[in-house]
Formats: structure tokens, sequence, C-alpha cells
């Protein structure tokens, strides 16, 4: 409340208070009559002997007395309110005159372990204006034609009632130039309307990387629904970010796994309104502060080795005429967990989704007939293992008894051990001849582990041992990974049947020695991804310790100055192994697969300045061709580094995973592969 208006309050309290003063008096009035008959003397109608000078002068006194308590009291309040709170009213005043908003503040970088951008900003034009634009139809419709978009999807954008009436609502975002210099050029026919100067998301490197940094987009009314709801029941940190509508927030990957360490402190607008809350000038702004850098585990240099890695795995397919068309490609840190590098293909460009990607753009990135660009095979696709679950196969069956390091199979190529009506081929038609778990290992012999099997299926102490070892491992749990969409895997068994196929009849709900039989050899309902797999590898490295996968190493501290939060490594498990013989026999056997299987593989791995251990592994699916695995660890001696490779129907795994693989290895150790590729043995 201002002077003016006291003042003009004031006056009103005083004409009403001479108004009831004379209203007092002529009350009065009614208590004297004049005598007609005796002439004209007043005459009292009370017996009170009073004159008339003395009651008017009485009543006088009371209504100056009274008058002057009114004219004193205001002239107090008067004083109080003009010296006293004169600073209250008038903050009152500018609060009715001002409105402060919000504006959104720069994202945080994503940098590789080096400080290489993976993620930056870069400067970008948009158009916003005001809820009092949507008055003027005309301007709306020039603006919508100017932009190629619909009239009402731009009159939706200014009416935006999830947003405060007095924040500027965008309109487009990342503007071309010229179109912006035509808006400047021609003020009167877009009045109203506002060039906003800010960031955007840029990805120096094109897709790189793309499944694990994710993108950004406009919040959903789903996730403003869920932090409304968050907020009601007291979920939401002290630290959190309050969002509101038009917000661009994390959507996948790291930039969602990290939304609040990416997202920076909102500056303030403040804005002058008139009675109606229309904005009619601006009176000052504070700017916001950028969110915090990430640093992620991530190698430059070997995350595009890993990017390269399946292309190569995918044309050495084609060559030997496989139809693969996508696949997943890891490489980890076996000491901590950290991911040096992570794959998946088919990419997509993360880019589109700057200013909202259209509808066609969404249903192709989630088609199947474009190869579903959008799921990060690497830690979301599900496979069956294949022959890469031969190396917890024979740890499970010295563990249970089912077969010891002594034992023999002699294979002939077909395996007979259910009868001949149930008899299984092993992938080398022609039979490997007598072998041993250790050269069962290096030779991928099926006839070995489905004598492992069938004494599983058929023995009352270890009934579950290839699950429980299984699990113990680690499959069928999700690795703990920080990033969204992981997916946990499958180990199936006799509970897990039944359930699954309810509808089938009770007889072959049932579990029987073909499931088992399929399940040691890595085929059949089992389940797992790539990162489960490379861990696994990484706990038979390293003696049964598995750390918990990570992206993240660090955090920079939003002023620039020092490291904010680091990633300290934690254990995923500790496997227990039976004892330490049985784990060297099984390492023994990985090393053999490189170095004694077959020339075609060995020879790809002479000239690497260390030691390698792993195994292939080929995959069936019902109407695809094969698909393709390998996975090893290096050195082999004393483990630093595990690469798992999955090419989708990619056929022999010794064909397409082996030069995806070796070429990690390569960028690892410096190495280069020197060994033509002429299509290799066909071993599993």
């Amino acid at each position: 409340m201002d002077a003016q208006l006291v003042v003009i309050v004031a006056g009103a309290v005083l004409a009403l208070a001479i108004i009831g003063s004379l209203i007092f008096l002529r009350g009065y009035s009614g208590r004297f009559i004049f005598d007609t008959k005796t002439g004209t003397r007043p005459r009292a109608t009370e017996g009170q002997g009073n004159t008339v000078d003395l009651s008017l002068k009485g009543r006088l006194k009371l209504l100056t007395v009274g008058v002057g308590a009114a004219l004193g009291a205001l002239a107090v309040k008067l004083w109080s309110m003009q010296m006293v709170s004169a600073d209250y009213y008038e903050g009152l005043a500018e609060q009715n005159r001002t409105r402060t908003v919000t504006t959104a503040a720069p994202r945080g970088r994503i940098l590789d372990r080096d400080g290489v951008e993976l993620v930056t900003n870069r400067p970008a034009l948009s158009l916003a204006a005001y809820r009092d634009l949507a008055d003027d139809p005309l301007v709306v419709r020039h603006l919508a034609n100017l932009l190629g978009v619909p009239y009402i999807s731009v009159m939706r954008s200014i009416l935006d009632y999830n947003q405060s009436a007095q924040s500027l609502h965008t309109i487009a975002v990342d503007v071309r130039r010229s179109t912006v210099a035509y808006i400047e050029e021609h003020p009167a026919e877009f009045e109203g309307v506002h060039v906003v100067e800010g960031t955007e998301r840029s990805y120096p490197h094109g897709t790189l990387a793309c499944h694990l940094l994710g993108y950004t987009g406009t919040i959903t009314q789903e996730q403003l629904k869920a932090q409304r709801e968050a907020a009601d029941e007291g979920r939401n940190s002290s630290g959190s970010v309050v969002y509101e509508s038009g917000d661009i927030v994390g959507q996948a990957g790291v930039e969602l796994q990290y939304e609040n360490l990416l997202q920076g402190i909102r500056g303030e607008r403040t804005v002058r309104v008139d009675s109606g809350g229309t904005v009619v000038a601006e009176a000052g702004e504070v700017p916001g502060s950028a969110g915090s850098d990430i640093k992620l585990t991530i190698s430059l240099k070997i995350q595009q080795a890993c990017e390269e890695a399946i292309q190569l795995g995918i044309e050495a397919a084609k060559r030997a005429g496989d139809a693969a068309d996508a696949g997943a490609c890891i490489c980890m840190d076996v000491t901590n967990g950290e991911i040096l590098g992570m794959a998946s293909f088919p990419t997509f460009d993360p880019s589109v989704f700057i200013g909202g990607v259209s509808n066609a753009d969404w249903s192709v990135l989630n088609s199947e007939e474009a190869g579903t660009p959008m799921v990060n095979r690497a830690i979301s696709g599900q496979y069956m293992s294949a022959s890469t679950i031969k190396a917890l196969s024979s740890l499970a069956a010295l563990e249970f008894g089912t077969y010891t390091a002594t034992q023999t199979t002699n294979c002939v190529g077909w395996w007979t051990g259910l009868g001949e009506s149930a008899g299984k081929w092993c992938y080398n038609h022609a039979g490997h001849g007598i072998q041993d778990l250790r050269l069962g290992i290096v030779n991928s012999c099926d006839s070995v582990f489905y004598d492992i099997g069938k004494a599983f299926y058929y023995s009352e102490d270890a009934k579950d041992g290839l699950q429980t070892v299984f699990k113990r491992w680690g499959l069928g749990s999700a690795c703990g990974i920080d990033l969204p969409g992981e997916a946990e895997g499958r180990v199936p068994d006799a509970a897990w049947k039944r359930e699954y196929f309810s509808n089938w009849s009770e007889g072959d709900r049932a579990w029987n020695p073909g499931d088992e039989l399929n399940i040691v050899i890595g085929q059949g309902d089992i389940l797992v991804t790539p990162l489960q797999m490379a861990s696994v590898y990484a706990g038979v490295g390293m003696g049964g310790v598995e750390y918990v996968p990570h992206v993240f190493l660090s955090a920079v501290a939003r002023d620039g100055e020092g490291t904010a939060v680091s990633y300290e490594p934690r254990e995923r498990l500790r496997a227990e192994v039976h004892a330490d013989a049985d784990l060297a026999l099984v390492r023994s056997g990985l090393e053999g697969v490189i170095y004694e299987e077959t020339d075609s593989i060995t020879r790809h791995f002479r000239d690497l300045p260390v030691r390698v251990a792993g195994k292939t592994g080929t995959g069936e699916k019902e109407g695809k061709d094969d698909f393709g695995w390998f996975v090893a660890y290096a050195p082999a001696d004393e483990p630093k580094y595990v690469v798992s490779v999955l090419i989708e129907q990619g056929g022999f795994g010794s064909v397409s995973a082996l030069p995806a693989l070796r070429h990690v290895l390569g960028a690892l150790y410096d190495a280069p592969d020197t060994a033509a590729y002429v299509g290799g043995d066909q071993t599993r």
C-alpha cells in the first residue's frame, strides 16, 4: 500500500466520522418540543431539570472527545504505516507488481576417464513467449507457418498451464539462425515473440557410446506426476532437483542415471506484471549454474575399439554366409569393475532427440525391422549362453562329483547316453575321441558335457547342482551396473518350468533329461547378458571375486574446483570354489581354448604380449542363424581385463566373435592383429 492510498483511506475514515457525528447530533433533536399554546419557549419533556444549553454542551464535548480520539488513532496509524512499517508495506506493494520465475541452467558435460568430451553443450537459440501471446492468433499463425509446425502445436506450447503464467513458454528449440534473423528483422509481425539464448546437448563423436551415454528430452507428464507423488509422500531428498514442465532432463543411459549431478542449479528472472498478472517488463535476472561435469570409466580409445569390433564380427559372419545384423561388446577391468568400453549395435543418433523426437523417428528407433536400435544389448539383451557356460558346468561337476578330473568320455560325434532314440550330436560330427574334462573345455566337446548333464539329472544329492553353481556366480540376477535397463537373465529349473508353462499338460511341464542336457551346454531356456558373462569370466580369472560393474568414475564440483564425488569399487560377490584344483583345471582349459584347440584361433593371439584365456560359444535359436560368442580375460596368469562379445546371427563364435574380441585386446595392448582371417575352423 503506497502513501497516496493511505491518504485516501484516511480521508474516507474522517468523512465517515463526521457523517456519524452529524447523525449523532440529529438523533437528540427528538428530545425537545415547542409549546405552541403558551408561547415560543421550549419545554423539556423529561423531568431532569437540565437546561437546553447545558445538555447541548455536554453532547458537544462528548463528540469532540470522540472525533479527537478517532483522528488521533488515525494519525498514529498513519505515522506507523508511513514511518515504522514503510519497508514492510513497500515490500508488499513490490510483490504485487513483480513475479520471480526460474530459468534453465546448462547441464554438466560427460567426459571419458582422460577428460575427453563425450557429451558437451553448444549455444542454441529458442523461441518463447508469455501466455498472453495466445490472445493474438494472427501472430501465432504467422509464427507456426514460419516454423513449419501446426498452429495448434504452437498454441499448445504458449498455453502450457503446467508452467507459471509469468514464465516464458518455449515454442521451439534449436531454431535456425536464418529463422531468428527473419523474426528480428520483422519485429512488428512477431510482437511478443522472444529469442532466448541457451544451450543444447552436443555429441562430438556422433553415435559413439550412444546406449551408454543416453539422451535428453523434455520432462514427461508421468515424470512430473512421479515427482509430485514423491513430494507428497516425503520421498524427495533435500538435495533433489525440483522440475517444472518444459525442463530438459535425462531420459536414458548416464544422462538419466546421474541426472541429479548433471542437472544445473536453476537461475531466476524477475518480471513486472499488471493487475491481471500479464508481464509488462523484465526487472532483472540471476543466471543459473551449470551442472557438474562427470568423468566416466570409459576410455575413448577402447570404446572406439569396441564399436569397431562389432562391425568386424558382422563382416566376418557375412563372409561366412550368416545373416549377422547386431551385436554387443564389453571391455571391463576385472580388478575393480570399471567398464572401459561398452558398445551395442545397431546404434542411434542422440541428437535426434534435441527439440523432441518425431513420431516417425521414434517408430523407427523401436522397430524390429530396424533392429531395435534403442536396446542396449550389452546389458539388456538376453541370449542363450552357449558353450561359454561350460566353465561353470565344469566347476559344478567337480564340486558335486558328477564328473571328475580324471574321468573320460569317448566322443564319436553322436551321443547315446540316454538311448539311441534320444541321441544328440556333438557339434563335431566326426567326434573328438577320448576326452577328459580339461580337453572337454579346450575342444568344447558336447559329449563330455552331455555326460555331466545326465549325471546331474539322475543324481539324488545334486539334483539342482548346475543351477546352484550358475546362481552362485551371479547368473539369473542383475550385476548392479549403474545404468538403467539391466536385465536379470534366467536360470531355469523344475519350479520355473512348471510355472512358466502353466498351460501345458502335467507331463510336458515336468523337468526332463533334455532340459538338463540343454542348460549344461548353454542352450534351451537359459538366458544371460553379455555383461553377466563378462562378470563370470572376470570372477573365474580373479579366483571367485566379481566386482560390481560401473561406468561412473567421478564428478567435478560445480565450481569447477576439485572432485565432488568419486566411485569406490565394491565387490558384487565371492563365489565359493570347492577346491583350488578345480578352478585351476578350468582356467587351464580356458587357456587351452586359445592355444590348443585349433591353429585358426591360436595364430591371432601369438603376437599379443600376454597370454589369454577364454571360451567361444555358438547359440542356437529357432528360425535364426546361430549366435556367436567369445569371452576372454588377459593376462591369463594375472588377469586385468575381460572382453565379452556377442554377434547376433554371427554363426560360430570362432568365426564372428573372434576377430571382434581380438581387435579389443589389440587396442588394450597396442598390438593389432597381424594374422589374416580366412574363415577359421567351425569350433564352438
